[in-house]
């Protein structure tokens, strides 16, 4: 190991070497039988104090990367992992036929590169990292991808993208993928619960894109088998990739907006394990000292948020799967109207007029777009008319000039409610609807279906999945594919999956 990248931080060569470190530390606490070490903050270094542990954020949160790849997860949150690699897995099918994802293709078709990885609905195989980038903007063609509520974050379609190019890379076994995925979905929304997911957004940047490249960083790193030095320089590499801009909502054709959720942070991530590991060294501890991570990008940071309760809170069990296909904040909207529609018999007939009620911060993310399926107003009359919204409704431009829908969606009206700005809640969603005889009914969805308060079972997440792949891969290679991933632990080589993925 190489010490004397750290020898400006005050630490001993003793301290330095892994065998060193866990030495020192003399005794690992175990999280709530799970098995998973939990990182002391108590560490008897030369010269060291308890309070220099406590900060070393980046050797603390290296540590637990290198150990993750090889411990057993607890077999719920194993569960969700598998259910969010489906869900994304559905993403990038689906998105592989989309404006966004055939212009990642085209772009990355004309790239050429090494035969290490392949994109998904295509003949092209190419390097880790530009698979990696289409894969990624695939997945978030459209908003079929996961979410996660609190800090709203959208995981899968980075994290999931840099693990299924690495471990087909390094033909990995479907159990190590599954792994790589929880650190990555960890790493993604810690970063954001350490800056802050507020002051993220009130400082003009994207929760998003801010997110992306450490949650890619994380699941290609676990999968590279990093060591803990390399797992040092590779967290820098990846921190001094860290962007992404609020600029985003003003993209009308989505096709930027899945670079900055997704394809950015999956290509940053990975790029990041590939230049470390072609033996590249970097900044041992750019998560602590004098110009770190955080600070660089909050007013407020907590850091020991990127750390705390490591091995015991997953955040892929935090992290809701889309019911509909459609913009999040419009979740709770439709599965509000759509409720009210079956309680009442309603029919465009019977409506006078629909009130929205979001979250101040919603509105203006889905309060009048160009496109359909992050337009509230739009999406909310679709339901009213059809009776559901299927994901070829959500991405129709036509119906947008449906003269019906056009009707009904005039009697839509959004409003931001304070009360909604719940934290417990953030995604939650009154519709009022005003009938012809002037009697108001009125539905309240505070955790809409997807979400951990109200989850998907494996069986609505293979429903969804099959919806989004059958029009691409055919009914036969979809149910295939649906049952590898619903058995991934026992998929030997992650490449065997090619053939049903292109």
């Amino acid at each position: 190991m190489r010490d004397s990248v750290f020898s400006r931080s005050g630490l001993s060569r003793r301290a330095l070497s892994r065998r060193g470190v866990l030495g020192a530390l003399g005794v690992t606490a175990v999280a709530g039988g799970t098995g998973w070490p939990l990182w002391p903050v108590m560490a008897q270094e030369e010269g060291g104090s308890a309070a220099a542990a406590r900060t070393d954020i980046t050797g603390r949160l290296a540590r637990y990367m290198v150990q993750a790849g090889t411990q057993p997860l607890p077999e719920e949150v194993a569960l969700r992992c598998k259910q969010h690699i489906l869900d994304t897995l559905g993403a990038m099918v689906s998105g592989s036929r989309m404006t966004p994802g055939l212009a990642a293709t085209r772009y990355v078709r004309s790239l050429g590169g090494t035969l290490e990885a392949s994109v998904v609905g295509s003949d092209i195989r190419t390097t880790v990292v530009n698979a990696a980038l289409a894969n990624a903007m695939l997945a978030h063609s459209d908003e079929t991808d996961d979410f996660e509520p609190v800090t709203k974050a959208h995981p899968g379609s980075a994290v999931v993208p840099a693990a299924l190019a690495m471990a087909e890379l390094y033909g990995r076994s479907g159990e190590e993928m599954i792994r790589s995925v929880a650190v990555g979905y960890d790493l993604c929304c810690r970063l954001l619960m350490a800056l802050g997911p507020d002051l993220v957004r009130g400082s003009h940047r994207s929760a998003e894109g801010t997110s992306s490249t450490l949650g890619s960083l994380g699941a290609a790193a676990s999968l590279a088998r990093l060591d803990e030095t390399r797992m040092r320089y590779a967290i820098s590499y990846a921190a001094q990739q860290v962007s992404g801009l609020w600029s985003w909502v003003k993209d009308k054709d989505h096709i930027e907006k899945a670079f900055d959720f997704a394809g950015m942070g999956a290509r940053n991530g990975v790029q990041a394990v590939r230049m470390v590991e072609s033996g590249m060294t970097g900044v041992a501890d750019v998560l602590d000292g004098t110009h770190n991570l955080f600070i660089a990008l909050s007013s407020q940071p907590n850091p020991e948020a990127m750390v705390e309760g490591l091995g015991s809170r997953f955040f892929v069990t935090e992290t809701a799967i889309k019911t509909f296909s459609v913009g999040y904040p419009i979740q709770s909207p439709l599965d509000a109207m759509l409720a009210l529609r079956r309680e009442h018999q309603l029919t465009p007939e019977k409506v006078r007029s629909i009130l929205v009620k979001l979250p101040p911060d919603a509105v203006g993310i889905v309060g009048e777009s160009a496109m359909p399926d992050v337009n509230c107003q739009h999406m909310v009359a679709v339901a009213l008319v059809k009776g559901a919204v299927s994901f070829v409704d959500s991405h129709d431009l036509a119906l947008m000039k449906d003269a019906q829908i056009q009707a009904e969606r005039a009697k839509v009206t959004v409003q931001a409610e304070a009360s909604l700005k719940d934290p417990s809640a953030p995604r939650g969603a009154i519709v009022e609807v005003t009938l012809t005889d002037g009697s108001t009914v009125r539905h309240f969805t505070k955790y809409p279906p997807g979400t951990k308060e109200n989850p998907l079972d494996t069986a609505g997440v293979n429903a969804k999945v099959k919806d989004l792949m059958a029009p691409v891969l055919g009914a036969g290679k979809t149910t295939k594919l649906i049952e590898q991933i619903n058995r991934l632990e026992m998929v030997k080589d992650v490449r065997s999956l090619r053939t049903l993925l292109t």
